[in-house]
């Protein structure tokens, strides 16, 4: 069961990887009318709460992952090469969490941890679609199906 798990995790961060792909480069910076993060500002903060974790979980896995700060410039290319990395990572320490039984400073167990994760990248996700629909600029209806497609990513 764990490996399926951890499998789905992998499914999880692909489908992100998915959506990132389908947006032009120039929409990163649009921005949901109630204003917030601009959509490149929410992947990079899917990416940062990784981070927040392993430094809370297992510092020693922060080791070569670089937060992306609030004024850096954004493009795709730095996106995608900071989620990879800090998924495979956030892969590594739950591994090590359902092993060990635990994940250091997240309560119950592994497996609402991995729930967590999985709930607050949705959470973002929905807003990055949000933000880009009202700012004209919606992904096509073969993207929007393929976030759901967990069969085939």
């Amino acid at each position: 069961m764990i490996q399926e798990l951890l499998e789905t995790w992998d499914i999880h961060s692909r489908i992100n990887l998915y959506l990132l792909n389908a947006i032009k480069e120039e929409h990163l910076a649009d921005l949901s009318a109630s204003g917030g993060r601009n959509v490149g500002q929410q992947f990079a903060h899917i990416h940062n709460v990784r981070l927040m974790w392993l430094k809370a979980a297992s510092p020693t896995l922060l080791k070569g992952q670089v937060k992306i700060e609030k004024d850096a410039k954004l493009s795709k290319k730095l996106l995608a090469t900071a989620l990879e990395k800090s998924s495979k990572t956030i892969k590594e320490l739950l591994e090590s969490g359902y092993k060990e039984g635990k994940v250091k400073g997240f309560k119950p167990h592994p497996s609402a941890f991995f729930g967590y994760l999985l709930s607050h990248e949705s959470h973002h996700r929905g807003q990055i679609m949000l933000a880009l629909k009202q700012s004209g600029h919606p992904v096509n209806q073969k993207v929007q199906y393929g976030l759901w497609e967990w069969g085939s990513r």
